[in-house]
């Protein structure tokens, strides 16, 4: 059988957190913009670091599994 939860859910939080989609932290001026479609290389390496930390609680810590 085949396990698809780490495709999925890495495939939901790639959408969630795409950097300046539905909101970047830190922005230019302010601490939190929402929908603004721009980016910094600190919202990057933030937004990468929570990715990282989501992606291990549900596929390590969590150990979800999806099979088919």
């Amino acid at each position: 059988m085949n396990d698809y939860a780490s495709l999925m859910i890495a495939t939901a939080l790639s959408c969630s957190f795409a950097r300046g989609i539905h909101l970047q932290i830190p922005a230019k001026d302010k601490p939190v913009d929402f929908l603004t479609m721009k980016t910094s290389i600190a919202a990057m390496i933030l937004h990468t670091v929570i990715f990282d930390l989501l992606l291990i609680l549900f596929l390590i810590v969590l150990d979800i599994h999806v099979y088919a």
